[in-house]
């Protein structure tokens, strides 16, 4: 099988493309703005790689999505703070760049396994959210932080209509992966990264935990070896069991709230061999419009049902929370150690 992986460098594409690199005997096509996160797995005689940008490399990607038989979009901006920040920038690539890419993937009668996300669930109020039945809640216009959300529900459905025209596709709604090279730090310092990532680079770097309006938010994290294993099966698609379906990939037993995330890594990275007597940074309470701006506004639970994932994928994940925290802690602070001492 020919993979055609767009984002290959972040954090879902080089995780998977080292696991199919590992596994399987298939071939892969990866473009991104850049191969540092790829390590060994540039130089595999599988693998493919260029440098490039997807709205400006439309050449080659169309000429590779004629040469695959499956092709995975995974390029996307996906941090809170610039949906309400630069929520045009979000709908031209989010949106415009990856619209083009499911037309072509169509007319040229390939398959596309497009990463939709948990935040298209948005405010509904069921306990768990569920593929099939659960109601997409968004919030007022005003609030831009929804145009994520909006974006990538409108591709769900652009891509389930077009499956009515023969389009052979899977969707696949990743909650909160967490793991190594998540981000890097020096992301997490312009205050644009993901929530783990934050929290770890205040650590490192000695200031305040900053929990927006006190952390009861809830999430349920995921490590990322179980979401890939998960994506893995999808790729797999034995018998077509993932054909024309929607997937929570999600571990609902790792569910807490934003306070707790931060406790946890506080008492993590406090526990850590290189931070042993030092004092550890307290954790404080922000405001959401002073850290997100007007045009936030917050989910506070987020459960996936994954009834659908175990009975027809065959899929559960198994790593427990401190675990993936530890992984994921130890992980960053061994990349900020290097870094350090390569200055």
């Amino acid at each position: 099988m020919k993979v055609l992986i767009l984002g290959v460098n972040g954090f879902i594409g080089h995780h998977l493309t080292a696991r199919i690199l590992k596994e399987t005997d298939w071939e892969i096509y990866g473009m991104d703005l850049s191969a540092e996160r790829l390590g060994k797995s540039a130089n595999h005689p599988r693998f493919e790689f260029v440098e490039g940008d997807i709205s400006i490399n439309k050449e080659w990607i169309e000429y590779h999505i004629k040469k695959a038989d499956v092709v995975l979009p995974l390029v996307a901006i996906a941090t809170p703070k610039v949906y309400a920040e630069r929520p045009l920038s979000v709908f031209e690539l989010d949106f415009e760049e990856n619209l083009r890419i499911v037309r072509q993937v169509h007319r040229y009668g390939k398959r596309i396994v497009f990463p939709s996300t948990s935040e298209v669930y948005g405010m509904c109020a069921d306990k768990e959210f569920d593929e099939e039945n659960s109601p997409l809640v968004l919030g007022p216009i005003a609030k831009e932080r929804w145009i994520y959300s909006c974006c990538k529900q409108m591709l769900d459905r652009v891509i389930w209509a077009y499956g009515r025209q023969g389009l052979a596709f899977t969707l696949f709604r990743p909650f909160n992966w967490i793991g190594p090279r998540l981000d890097s730090i020096e992301t997490a310092k312009e205050g644009s990264s993901r929530v783990v990532t934050q929290f770890i680079a205040d650590l490192v770097l000695g200031k305040p935990i900053q929990v927006v309006d006190g952390g009861e938010q809830r999430r349920c994290f995921t490590y990322v070896d179980d979401g890939i294993a998960g994506l893995m099966k999808i790729l797999a698609n034995r018998n077509g069991c993932a054909n024309g379906g929607i997937f929570n990939i999600g571990n609902p037993a790792n569910d807490h709230s934003i306070r707790e995330l931060a406790e946890m890594l506080r008492e993590l990275y406090g526990k850590h061999p290189r931070n042993r007597g030092k004092k550890i940074p307290p954790i404080v309470e922000v405001d959401s419009k002073q850290f997100y701006g007007e045009g936030y506004q917050d989910i506070q639970t987020r459960t996936p049902s994954i009834r659908r994932a175990k009975e027809i994928l065959g899929w559960e994940p198994k790593v427990p929370m401190k675990t993936a925290l530890k992984k994921t802690l130890d992980a960053f602070l061994a990349e900020a150690d290097a870094s350090r001492a390569g200055r």
